[in-house]
């Protein structure tokens, strides 16, 4: 794997104390497993700001012995001012970890303190939640993505997974839970504090924050068999294979001279932004089809029928329009979308839901017109976390939002994207951003000032990481998947104009558009296939982002190939 797969993070280091242990990535105590059997997804202590921007731990040292872990940790970023230690203590069934921080200097913020991932494989399972009254509820893990927290006023969770019981207890705060999936995130998070408070909360100077988690595990049976990861048998969905299209740039100008990567292009126009004529003619300039998405300005309302007006003469595939603050298409406008082309004379179906999240979706979907001709929503791994595990985590996490989302949308087609490794925007900032005042491209827009890029955009391990995406999110009922943006920092293509290596992962999808879909589980969430049969030959690719090479076993109507898939890498087979 290469060193800018890894991002900005290093590589993981170990800590065993006993039956006990722990990857520890940066500040986070990830895969805590017991006896090899992993207990949770991972623990670690946030400090958000008024915003939920997150404040970075900096590790002063490390401690280490056979029944402790130590780091010493200081924040920095966002105004926050924090020093502490978080400290892992185990004994052979009971793991507890604390958190001790004082706030330096006065600092407003929506969450400081720890917060406990469970994995997601404990969908459906039983869980018991004791409240902080002692009583105790019986209650479950959401197996469909929950839109609400599925557990109020914790201090205590308990549940069975893989012959293991395992009993939670929070101190320091009153704790609730969220379903992550809805981000793509790999897990359900416990938190503190309420959402229900108020926040922003004062942190006063010399205040301090102390909680604890502490885990207990009693073995019950032996671990579960594991099926054969290597076996990827592809199954015909009924459907065609989706088109794929990729993002308009929001780079600075000089656009370079490139060979198109998808042959759609999905723009996205903040009609409060003096740049959106200048954006929507470069995106046209390309002379490709469009998917037109609007940021409506309320201060505006003519700026809707202007940039609509203006799409007359363009091939525009479809239309969609949001609203600025909570980022969903309401009824009031899809109204005004729909009067806007119809003044226009266009003949495009009207799309809406989120731009933001599958979260907005979910959340919000009785706030959405039953009578689109569309649902779409956007995704993005690295909102949580900027780990590349979670990059690879989020793959399996897509599945089951392009699932739920085609159920949600009721028969209507569903278009997902822009898929993207970071935000485009913050979805969540208690006030919009300011916009720019620029009429051209000089500078870019949009996401071009959002603190969107990243390294792996250059990594070859992102091109099998796109494989394997839209091997999870190519479900019947989805029409397309939108990723990235074509050129640029954020792009597929360099602005010099030169590839990088997820292109061609791009090309080689959008060849398989219109073709049958060929689809298959990925039973570790490492080795993903996806395929398509023409009236000629079919084509399966076949991604890895394992860190070792992989032998794969995959069966189309009853013909088995074998292939050796190199680490992040991915083949194309043909049969």
């Amino acid at each position: 794997m290469t060193d800018s797969w890894h991002g900005s993070h290093g590589p993981s280091r170990h800590w065993r104390g006993g039956p006990w242990a722990i990857e520890l990535r940066d500040d986070e105590l990830a895969d805590l497993t017991y006896d090899g059997r992993r207990v949770l997804r991972s623990i670690r202590a946030v400090v958000r700001d008024r915003d939920w921007n997150t404040a970075a731990w900096v590790i002063e040292q490390i401690v280490e012995t056979d029944t402790t872990l130590e780091l010493l940790v200081h924040t920095e970023g966002y105004g926050a001012e924090l020093r502490g230690t978080v400290r892992v203590d185990a004994t052979p069934d009971l793991l507890v970890v604390s958190f001790d921080a004082v706030s330096t200097t006065p600092f407003d913020t929506n969450r400081t303190g720890l917060v406990v991932l469970h994995p997601p494989q404990i969908a459906e399972h039983a869980l018991t939640v004791t409240h902080s009254d002692a009583s105790v509820e019986a209650s479950v893990f959401p197996i469909a993505i929950s839109p609400d927290q599925p557990a109020f006023d914790i201090t205590g969770l308990e549940w069975d997974d893989d012959g293991l019981a395992i009993d939670v207890r929070f101190t320091g705060d009153v704790f609730e839970m969220e379903d992550q999936r809805n981000w793509t995130d790999a897990s359900y998070k416990t938190y503190s504090r309420p959402l229900s408070l108020p926040f922003p909360y004062p942190l006063a100077a010399g205040e301090h924050v102390r909680q604890a988690i502490a885990v207990r595990v009693t073995p019950r049976t032996a671990p579960a068999p594991r099926p054969d990861p290597g076996r990827l048998e592809l199954t015909d969905a009924g459907v065609a294979f989706p088109h794929i299209v990729v993002g308009a740039s929001s780079a600075p100008d000089p656009a370079p001279v490139l060979a198109p990567v998808a042959p759609t292009l999905l723009v996205e126009l903040d009609l409060a932004a003096p740049s959106r004529h200048s954006a929507l003619a470069r995106a046209a300039a390309s002379g490709r089809p469009l998917d037109v998405r609007l940021v409506v300005d309320p201060a505006d309302p003519g700026a809707l029928d202007e940039i609509v007006g203006a799409l007359a003469g363009l091939a525009v595939v479809r239309i969609g329009a949001f609203d600025p603050l909570t980022h969903v298409t309401d009824t009031d406008v899809a109204a005004a979308l729909r009067r806007a082309v119809a003044r226009a004379g266009l003949d495009a179906p009207i799309v809406g839901g989120s731009r933001a999240h599958f979260t907005e979706l979910n959340r919000e979907r009785e706030r959405i017109p039953r009578d689109l001709d569309g649902i779409v929503f956007s995704t993005t791994p690295l909102f949580h976390s900027l780990t590349t595990e979670q990059l690879v985590e989020a793959l399996g996490m897509q599945r089951l939002v392009a699932e739920q989302a085609v159920r949600l949308a009721g028969g209507a087609l569903v278009h997902i994207g822009p898929v993207t490794p970071r935000p485009r925007f913050n979805d969540v900032a208690t006030a919009r951003p300011p916009v720019a005042p620029d009429t051209d491209l000089a500078r870019g827009y949009g996401p071009q000032f959002a603190d969107a890029d990243d390294v792996r955009q250059d990594a070859p391990e992102l091109a099998a990481w796109t494989i394997a995406s839209a091997a999870a999110l190519a479900v019947p009922g989805v029409a397309s998947i939108a990723y990235f943006e074509e050129w640029g920092p954020r792009g597929a293509v360099r602005a010099d104009g030169t590839d990088r290596p997820v292109a061609a992962a791009l090309r080689a999808l959008a060849g398989l558009a219109g073709a049958r879909l060929l689809v298959a589980p990925s039973r570790d969430g490492l080795l993903w296939a996806v395929g398509a049969e023409g009236s000629g030959d079919t084509i399966v690719l076949v991604a890895n982002l394992d860190t070792t090479e992989r032998r794969a076993s995959v069966v189309v109507g009853g013909v088995e190939r074998a292939a050796s898939v190199p680490a992040g890498g991915w083949v194309s087979l043909t049969f």
